[in-house]
């Protein structure tokens, strides 16, 4: 069984930085497509950034570009979102998934796999 843990969130000022990590259990980490998602309260689930299984492709979603940067560490079984310059609309509860098919990875949410139970983001004006 696969298990997802994130941790890193908290309440952070508008400017301010957060690094979420997110620790899978199993031996097929290094295999995995691995993603970001956030759902702020009232509105949908939606991709933030992604990072294939070797860690040589990225992908963000326009709104965080420039600002969100996502590594992996597969020896840790860890994926990594920093956060910088972050604003009130980042906040939200912050998800990490993997996708088996381990390549570029998906903005879809059907194409991941596992997912974490979230950690939440506050971003204070």
């Amino acid at each position: 069984q696969v298990q997802l843990v994130e941790s890193g969130g908290g309440l952070v000022q508008a400017g301010g930085s957060l690094r979420l990590s997110c620790v899978v259990s199993g031996r097929s980490f290094g295999s995995y497509a691995m993603g970001w998602f956030r759902q702020a309260p009232g509105k949908e689930r939606e991709f933030v950034g992604g990072i294939s299984w070797s860690g040589a492709q990225t992908s963000y979603t326009d709104s965080v570009k420039g600002r969100f940067a996502i590594s992996r560490d597969n020896a840790k079984n860890t994926v990594y979102l920093q956060m910088n310059s972050l604003k009130p609309e980042d906040t939200a509860v912050y998800y990490c998934a993997a996708d088996s098919d381990g390549g570029f990875p998906s903005s879809r949410m059907d194409e991941y796999d596992f997912w974490g139970q979230g950690t939440q983001v506050t971003v204070s004006s």
